[in-house]
Protein backbone atom coordinates (compact mmCIF):
# COMPACT_ATOMS: atom_id res chain seq x y z
CA UNK A 1 0.00 0.00 0.00
CA UNK A 2 2.54 2.47 1.06
CA UNK A 3 4.90 1.78 -2.51
CA UNK A 4 1.68 2.40 -4.28
CA UNK A 5 0.55 5.55 -2.38
CA UNK A 6 4.23 7.09 -2.62
CA UNK A 7 4.07 6.24 -6.51
CA UNK A 8 1.31 8.18 -6.80
CA UNK A 9 2.59 11.19 -4.69
CA UNK A 10 5.20 11.34 -6.88
CA UNK A 11 3.80 11.68 -10.47
CA UNK A 12 1.34 14.15 -8.73
CA UNK A 13 3.46 17.01 -10.32
CA UNK A 14 4.81 15.17 -13.45
CA UNK A 15 6.94 18.64 -14.55
CA UNK A 16 8.80 18.43 -11.26
CA UNK A 17 9.05 14.63 -11.18
CA UNK A 18 10.61 14.53 -14.42
CA UNK A 19 13.25 18.09 -13.80
CA UNK A 20 14.60 16.13 -11.05
CA UNK A 21 14.79 13.05 -12.96
CA UNK A 22 16.55 14.50 -15.65
CA UNK A 23 19.21 15.94 -13.82
CA UNK A 24 19.67 12.88 -11.91
CA UNK A 25 19.96 10.85 -15.48
CA UNK A 26 22.01 13.65 -17.12
CA UNK A 27 24.22 14.53 -13.48
CA UNK A 28 25.09 10.91 -13.11
CA UNK A 29 25.97 10.45 -17.09
CA UNK A 30 28.47 13.27 -16.67
CA UNK A 31 30.19 12.00 -13.57
CA UNK A 32 30.18 8.72 -15.31
CA UNK A 33 31.51 9.94 -18.52
CA UNK A 34 34.34 12.17 -16.56
CA UNK A 35 35.18 9.30 -14.07
CA UNK A 36 35.95 7.04 -17.91
CA UNK A 37 37.98 10.14 -18.94
CA UNK A 38 40.30 10.45 -16.09
CA UNK A 39 40.67 6.54 -16.05
CA UNK A 40 41.81 7.08 -19.67
CA UNK A 41 43.76 9.67 -18.97
CA UNK A 42 45.91 8.53 -15.92
CA UNK A 43 46.16 5.13 -17.40
CA UNK A 44 47.38 6.13 -21.30
CA UNK A 45 49.73 8.37 -19.74
CA UNK A 46 51.05 5.28 -17.51
CA UNK A 47 51.28 2.85 -20.34
CA UNK A 48 52.88 5.45 -23.03
CA UNK A 49 55.25 5.69 -20.12
CA UNK A 50 56.39 2.61 -19.67
CA UNK A 51 56.52 1.72 -23.89
CA UNK A 52 58.70 5.07 -24.27
CA UNK A 53 60.40 5.28 -21.24
CA UNK A 54 60.77 2.62 -18.04
CA UNK A 55 59.53 -0.35 -19.68
CA UNK A 56 58.60 -2.63 -16.79
CA UNK A 57 61.92 -3.43 -15.80
CA UNK A 58 65.59 -1.69 -16.35
CA UNK A 59 69.13 -2.91 -15.70
CA UNK A 60 71.72 -0.43 -15.02
CA UNK A 61 75.23 -0.84 -13.63
CA UNK A 62 74.51 0.00 -10.22
CA UNK A 63 76.70 3.67 -10.60
CA UNK A 64 75.11 4.58 -13.97
CA UNK A 65 71.79 6.27 -12.77
CA UNK A 66 73.91 8.94 -10.70
CA UNK A 67 76.48 9.40 -13.14
CA UNK A 68 75.91 8.29 -16.12
CA UNK A 69 79.40 7.94 -17.64
CA UNK A 70 80.02 6.13 -20.55
CA UNK A 71 81.67 3.32 -19.00
CA UNK A 72 79.93 2.26 -16.94
CA UNK A 73 77.84 -0.73 -18.99
CA UNK A 74 75.64 -3.53 -17.95
CA UNK A 75 78.16 -6.81 -16.44
CA UNK A 76 77.99 -9.90 -16.91
CA UNK A 77 75.62 -9.62 -19.91
CA UNK A 78 76.23 -12.85 -21.15
CA UNK A 79 74.82 -14.63 -18.04
CA UNK A 80 71.82 -11.88 -17.54
CA UNK A 81 70.53 -12.64 -21.34
CA UNK A 82 70.48 -16.50 -20.63
CA UNK A 83 68.90 -15.87 -17.72
CA UNK A 84 66.26 -13.44 -19.26
CA UNK A 85 65.75 -15.50 -22.18
CA UNK A 86 64.62 -18.73 -20.11
CA UNK A 87 62.21 -16.87 -17.89
CA UNK A 88 58.86 -17.62 -18.82
CA UNK A 89 57.48 -13.53 -17.16
CA UNK A 90 59.73 -12.28 -20.17
CA UNK A 91 57.85 -11.10 -23.10
CA UNK A 92 60.73 -9.22 -24.88
CA UNK A 93 64.01 -7.69 -23.57
CA UNK A 94 66.23 -5.07 -25.03
CA UNK A 95 69.77 -3.99 -24.78
CA UNK A 96 70.78 -0.27 -25.54
CA UNK A 97 73.99 1.59 -26.11
CA UNK A 98 72.97 5.36 -24.96
CA UNK A 99 75.28 8.39 -25.66
CA UNK A 100 74.47 11.90 -24.65
CA UNK A 101 75.81 14.25 -27.63
CA UNK A 102 74.62 16.73 -30.08
CA UNK A 103 73.02 15.94 -33.67
CA UNK A 104 74.11 19.00 -35.96
CA UNK A 105 72.57 19.60 -39.46
CA UNK A 106 73.75 22.50 -41.97
CA UNK A 107 70.87 24.71 -40.18
CA UNK A 108 71.11 24.10 -36.65
CA UNK A 109 72.57 21.97 -33.10
CA UNK A 110 71.00 20.24 -30.96
CA UNK A 111 71.82 18.40 -27.58
CA UNK A 112 70.13 14.86 -27.45
CA UNK A 113 70.35 11.39 -26.27
CA UNK A 114 71.72 9.11 -28.91
CA UNK A 115 70.43 5.76 -28.65
CA UNK A 116 72.14 2.78 -30.26
CA UNK A 117 69.57 -0.01 -30.20
CA UNK A 118 68.93 -3.37 -31.77
CA UNK A 119 66.50 -3.39 -34.99
CA UNK A 120 64.85 -6.39 -34.15
CA UNK A 121 63.92 -5.39 -30.96
CA UNK A 122 60.70 -5.37 -29.57
CA UNK A 123 60.56 -3.72 -25.99
CA UNK A 124 59.07 -0.42 -27.81
CA UNK A 125 56.92 0.33 -30.37
CA UNK A 126 58.71 2.93 -31.98
CA UNK A 127 58.66 1.08 -35.37
CA UNK A 128 54.73 1.36 -35.49
CA UNK A 129 55.50 5.24 -35.03
CA UNK A 130 57.76 5.76 -38.17
CA UNK A 131 55.75 8.39 -40.22
CA UNK A 132 58.15 8.88 -43.37
CA UNK A 133 60.45 6.75 -44.58
CA UNK A 134 61.68 3.40 -42.75
CA UNK A 135 62.51 1.40 -39.90
CA UNK A 136 66.28 0.59 -39.44
CA UNK A 137 68.22 -2.28 -41.06
CA UNK A 138 71.21 -3.58 -41.58
CA UNK A 139 71.67 -2.19 -45.21
CA UNK A 140 73.42 1.30 -45.43
CA UNK A 141 75.19 2.94 -43.45
CA UNK A 142 74.94 4.96 -40.41
CA UNK A 143 71.04 5.65 -40.37
CA UNK A 144 69.64 7.37 -38.39
CA UNK A 145 65.95 7.84 -36.79
CA UNK A 146 64.57 11.42 -35.63
CA UNK A 147 61.56 12.53 -34.57
CA UNK A 148 59.24 15.17 -37.03
CA UNK A 149 60.09 17.72 -34.16
CA UNK A 150 63.88 17.09 -34.32
CA UNK A 151 63.58 17.27 -38.36
CA UNK A 152 61.52 20.44 -38.36
CA UNK A 153 63.80 22.38 -36.06
CA UNK A 154 67.04 20.89 -37.91
CA UNK A 155 65.49 21.37 -41.40
CA UNK A 156 65.85 17.75 -42.34
CA UNK A 157 63.71 15.35 -44.25
CA UNK A 158 64.64 11.57 -44.98
CA UNK A 159 67.81 11.48 -47.10
CA UNK A 160 69.64 14.30 -45.49
CA UNK A 161 72.59 14.53 -43.68
CA UNK A 162 73.52 14.82 -39.61
CA UNK A 163 76.89 14.73 -37.76
CA UNK A 164 76.81 13.38 -34.10
CA UNK A 165 79.26 14.23 -32.10
CA UNK A 166 80.23 12.88 -28.34
CA UNK A 167 82.70 12.15 -25.89
CA UNK A 168 84.39 8.72 -26.83
CA UNK A 169 86.09 5.86 -24.21
CA UNK A 170 88.94 7.93 -23.81
CA UNK A 171 87.08 11.20 -23.17
CA UNK A 172 87.98 12.48 -26.93
CA UNK A 173 85.41 14.23 -28.59
CA UNK A 174 84.52 12.23 -31.84
CA UNK A 175 81.38 11.80 -34.09
CA UNK A 176 80.28 10.53 -37.33
CA UNK A 177 78.35 11.43 -40.12
CA UNK A 178 75.01 9.90 -39.88
CA UNK A 179 72.10 9.52 -42.84
CA UNK A 180 68.41 10.13 -42.01
CA UNK A 181 66.31 6.78 -42.22
CA UNK A 182 63.27 7.46 -41.41
CA UNK A 183 61.30 10.20 -39.38
CA UNK A 184 59.20 9.52 -35.86
CA UNK A 185 56.40 10.43 -33.78
CA UNK A 186 55.48 9.31 -30.53
CA UNK A 187 53.27 10.32 -27.72
CA UNK A 188 55.71 12.31 -25.97
CA UNK A 189 57.00 15.72 -27.12
CA UNK A 190 59.73 15.73 -24.61
CA UNK A 191 60.65 12.11 -25.80
CA UNK A 192 60.70 13.36 -29.79
CA UNK A 193 62.84 16.10 -28.30
CA UNK A 194 65.49 14.74 -27.08
CA UNK A 195 65.91 11.10 -28.34
CA UNK A 196 67.90 9.97 -31.29
CA UNK A 197 68.41 6.44 -32.74
CA UNK A 198 71.03 4.45 -34.16
CA UNK A 199 72.25 1.06 -34.81
CA UNK A 200 74.07 -0.36 -31.58
CA UNK A 201 76.78 -1.36 -33.54
CA UNK A 202 77.57 1.50 -35.32
CA UNK A 203 77.10 3.64 -32.32
CA UNK A 204 79.55 0.85 -30.13
CA UNK A 205 82.41 1.60 -33.06
CA UNK A 206 82.26 5.10 -32.99
CA UNK A 207 82.46 5.19 -28.71
CA UNK A 208 84.72 2.95 -28.32
CA UNK A 209 83.04 1.01 -26.01
CA UNK A 210 80.98 -2.92 -26.16
CA UNK A 211 78.86 -3.65 -24.42
CA UNK A 212 75.16 -1.64 -22.99
CA UNK A 213 74.40 0.77 -20.68
CA UNK A 214 70.91 -0.31 -19.79
CA UNK A 215 68.64 -3.40 -20.22
CA UNK A 216 64.49 -2.88 -20.92
CA UNK A 217 62.75 -5.19 -20.14
CA UNK A 218 58.94 -5.78 -20.90
CA UNK A 219 56.64 -8.64 -18.97
CA UNK A 220 53.50 -10.61 -19.73
CA UNK A 221 52.52 -9.26 -16.39
CA UNK A 222 52.99 -6.15 -15.41
CA UNK A 223 51.56 -6.66 -12.08
CA UNK A 224 54.36 -9.38 -11.25
CA UNK A 225 57.07 -6.48 -12.07
CA UNK A 226 58.02 -5.67 -8.29
CA UNK A 227 58.09 -9.21 -7.54
CA UNK A 228 60.20 -9.91 -10.42
CA UNK A 229 62.95 -7.63 -9.54
CA UNK A 230 63.66 -9.99 -6.42
CA UNK A 231 63.18 -13.11 -8.40
CA UNK A 232 65.83 -11.91 -11.16
CA UNK A 233 68.07 -10.32 -8.13
CA UNK A 234 68.16 -13.75 -6.78
CA UNK A 235 68.84 -15.96 -9.13
CA UNK A 236 72.44 -14.47 -9.43
CA UNK A 237 75.23 -14.64 -7.21
CA UNK A 238 75.80 -11.57 -4.33
CA UNK A 239 79.06 -10.37 -6.17
CA UNK A 240 77.37 -9.97 -9.46
CA UNK A 241 73.98 -8.68 -8.67
CA UNK A 242 75.53 -6.14 -6.05
CA UNK A 243 76.95 -4.54 -9.73
CA UNK A 244 73.78 -3.71 -11.00
CA UNK A 245 70.78 -1.93 -10.05
CA UNK A 246 67.59 -3.40 -11.12
CA UNK A 247 64.41 -1.35 -10.49
CA UNK A 248 60.73 -1.63 -11.83
CA UNK A 249 59.01 1.42 -13.36
CA UNK A 250 57.17 2.62 -10.01
CA UNK A 251 60.57 3.01 -8.87
CA UNK A 252 61.95 4.39 -11.85
CA UNK A 253 59.39 7.10 -12.05
CA UNK A 254 57.56 7.09 -8.69
CA UNK A 255 55.45 10.44 -10.32
CA UNK A 256 53.64 7.40 -12.34
CA UNK A 257 52.53 5.18 -9.32
CA UNK A 258 51.13 8.04 -7.28
CA UNK A 259 49.11 9.17 -10.58
CA UNK A 260 47.60 5.76 -10.60
CA UNK A 261 46.42 6.11 -7.26
CA UNK A 262 45.09 9.35 -7.71
CA UNK A 263 42.78 8.20 -10.25
CA UNK A 264 40.73 6.30 -7.97
CA UNK A 265 40.77 8.97 -5.60
CA UNK A 266 39.65 11.68 -7.87
CA UNK A 267 36.86 9.72 -9.22
CA UNK A 268 35.60 9.17 -5.54
CA UNK A 269 36.20 12.73 -4.84
CA UNK A 270 34.09 13.83 -7.97
CA UNK A 271 31.05 11.86 -7.49
CA UNK A 272 31.00 12.42 -3.58
CA UNK A 273 30.81 16.52 -5.00
CA UNK A 274 28.19 14.91 -7.27
CA UNK A 275 26.30 13.02 -4.64
CA UNK A 276 26.22 16.29 -2.08
CA UNK A 277 25.11 18.56 -4.51
CA UNK A 278 22.20 16.09 -5.70
CA UNK A 279 21.23 15.64 -2.28
CA UNK A 280 20.39 19.22 -1.75
CA UNK A 281 18.03 19.20 -4.71
CA UNK A 282 16.32 16.21 -3.71
CA UNK A 283 15.89 17.68 -0.41
CA UNK A 284 14.44 20.81 -1.55
CA UNK A 285 12.16 19.51 -4.02
CA UNK A 286 10.72 16.49 -1.71
CA UNK A 287 10.87 19.39 1.12
CA UNK A 288 8.71 21.34 -1.15
CA UNK A 289 6.44 17.97 -1.97
CA UNK A 290 5.60 17.46 1.55
CA UNK A 291 4.81 21.01 2.78
CA UNK A 292 2.24 21.15 0.15
CA UNK A 293 0.48 18.12 1.58
CA UNK A 294 0.83 19.19 4.98
CA UNK A 295 -2.93 18.94 5.73
CA UNK A 296 -3.06 15.31 4.20
CA UNK A 297 -0.18 13.96 6.90
CA UNK A 298 -2.38 15.35 9.53
CA UNK A 299 -5.71 13.42 8.26
CA UNK A 300 -3.53 10.49 7.80
CA UNK A 301 -1.80 11.15 11.77
CA UNK A 302 -5.46 11.74 12.78
CA UNK A 303 -6.79 8.04 11.15
CA UNK A 304 -4.19 6.30 12.77
CA UNK A 305 -0.93 6.18 10.97
CA UNK A 306 2.24 6.19 12.56
CA UNK A 307 4.49 8.48 12.27
CA UNK A 308 6.92 5.65 11.97
CA UNK A 309 5.01 5.13 8.25
CA UNK A 310 4.44 8.44 7.12
CA UNK A 311 8.73 9.13 7.87
CA UNK A 312 9.25 5.46 5.61
CA UNK A 313 6.43 7.14 2.83
CA UNK A 314 8.59 10.16 2.29
CA UNK A 315 11.71 8.13 2.44
CA UNK A 316 10.10 5.65 -0.26
CA UNK A 317 9.13 8.73 -2.55
CA UNK A 318 12.70 9.94 -2.54
CA UNK A 319 14.04 6.84 -2.64
CA UNK A 320 11.87 5.68 -5.60
CA UNK A 321 12.54 8.66 -7.99
CA UNK A 322 16.18 8.18 -6.88
CA UNK A 323 16.63 4.46 -7.98
CA UNK A 324 14.89 5.24 -11.13
CA UNK A 325 17.07 8.23 -11.67
CA UNK A 326 19.94 6.36 -10.88
CA UNK A 327 19.09 3.36 -12.79
CA UNK A 328 18.61 5.05 -16.28
CA UNK A 329 21.63 7.14 -15.34
CA UNK A 330 23.66 4.31 -15.09
CA UNK A 331 22.31 2.75 -18.17
CA UNK A 332 22.75 6.75 -20.38
CA UNK A 333 26.42 6.27 -18.38
CA UNK A 334 27.34 2.95 -19.40
CA UNK A 335 26.06 3.48 -23.55
CA UNK A 336 28.24 6.57 -23.42
CA UNK A 337 31.31 5.36 -22.31
CA UNK A 338 29.93 2.15 -24.88
CA UNK A 339 30.22 4.62 -27.51
CA UNK A 340 33.77 6.69 -26.87
CA UNK A 341 35.48 3.50 -25.70
CA UNK A 342 34.28 2.18 -29.60
CA UNK A 343 35.48 5.33 -31.77
CA UNK A 344 37.31 7.27 -28.93
CA UNK A 345 37.31 10.41 -27.75
CA UNK A 346 38.47 12.91 -30.43
CA UNK A 347 41.18 15.58 -27.97
CA UNK A 348 43.37 16.57 -31.18
CA UNK A 349 42.56 20.10 -30.44
CA UNK A 350 44.53 19.83 -27.00
CA UNK A 351 47.28 17.86 -28.85
CA UNK A 352 50.10 20.05 -27.71
CA UNK A 353 49.15 19.80 -24.49
CA UNK A 354 48.65 16.06 -24.10
CA UNK A 355 51.74 15.19 -26.02
CA UNK A 356 53.59 17.25 -23.53
CA UNK A 357 52.25 15.00 -20.88
CA UNK A 358 53.08 11.84 -23.24
CA UNK A 359 49.05 11.45 -23.33
CA UNK A 360 47.60 10.28 -26.98
CA UNK A 361 45.18 12.86 -28.60
CA UNK A 362 42.67 9.91 -28.63
CA UNK A 363 41.42 8.46 -25.76
CA UNK A 364 39.08 5.69 -25.24
CA UNK A 365 37.35 5.92 -21.41
CA UNK A 366 36.82 2.99 -19.49
CA UNK A 367 34.78 2.62 -16.79
CA UNK A 368 34.86 -0.41 -14.35
CA UNK A 369 32.16 -2.47 -12.83
CA UNK A 370 33.28 -1.60 -9.46
CA UNK A 371 32.77 2.34 -10.30
CA UNK A 372 29.90 1.62 -11.94
CA UNK A 373 28.34 -0.14 -8.43
CA UNK A 374 29.80 2.84 -6.20
CA UNK A 375 27.97 5.16 -8.17
CA UNK A 376 24.84 3.15 -8.16
CA UNK A 377 25.09 2.42 -3.93
CA UNK A 378 26.44 5.97 -3.19
CA UNK A 379 23.56 7.90 -5.48
CA UNK A 380 20.92 5.47 -4.88
CA UNK A 381 21.39 5.65 -0.74
CA UNK A 382 21.76 9.40 -0.93
CA UNK A 383 18.95 9.98 -2.33
CA UNK A 384 17.01 7.53 0.08
CA UNK A 385 18.58 9.80 3.23
CA UNK A 386 17.66 12.94 1.32
CA UNK A 387 13.64 12.18 2.78
CA UNK A 388 15.17 12.00 6.20
CA UNK A 389 15.10 16.03 7.15
CA UNK A 390 11.53 16.28 5.17
CA UNK A 391 9.99 13.42 6.86
CA UNK A 392 11.75 15.12 9.84
CA UNK A 393 10.10 18.74 9.37
CA UNK A 394 6.48 17.31 9.00
CA UNK A 395 6.67 15.13 12.14
CA UNK A 396 7.38 18.05 14.19
CA UNK A 397 3.14 18.86 13.41
CA UNK A 398 0.39 17.25 15.72
CA UNK A 399 -2.52 16.20 13.66
CA UNK A 400 -4.72 19.48 14.68
CA UNK A 401 -2.28 21.75 13.30
CA UNK A 402 -1.34 20.23 10.17
CA UNK A 403 -5.42 19.55 9.19
CA UNK A 404 -5.48 23.38 10.09
CA UNK A 405 -2.32 24.19 8.19
CA UNK A 406 -3.39 26.15 4.62
CA UNK A 407 -0.67 26.50 1.28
Amino acid sequence: MLIKLAWRNIWRNPLRTLILLGVMIFGLMSVIAMMGLMNSFYSNMINNAIKWQTSHLKIHDSRYPDDPDIHFTVSHLSQLKAELDQQSLVHAWSGRHLVNGMIASARSVRGVTINGIDPLTKVTPLKARITEGEWLNDLGRNPILVSQKTSERLNLRVGSKVVLTFNDDKGALTGGAFRVKGLFKTPSSTMDDNHVYVRKGDLSKLSGIKGVHEVAILLNNPEEAPRFVNTLAQSFAPDIREQWLIRDWQTLNPVLKTMADSAEVFNRVFLLIFVVAMMFGIVNIVLMSVFERTREFGVLMAVGMSKRHIRFLIMLESGLMGVGGTTLGLIGGILLVSYFQSTGMDLSQFGDGLNGLGIDSVLYPSVSFQEYAMAFIAVSLATLLSGLYPAHQILKYNPVDAMSEKH
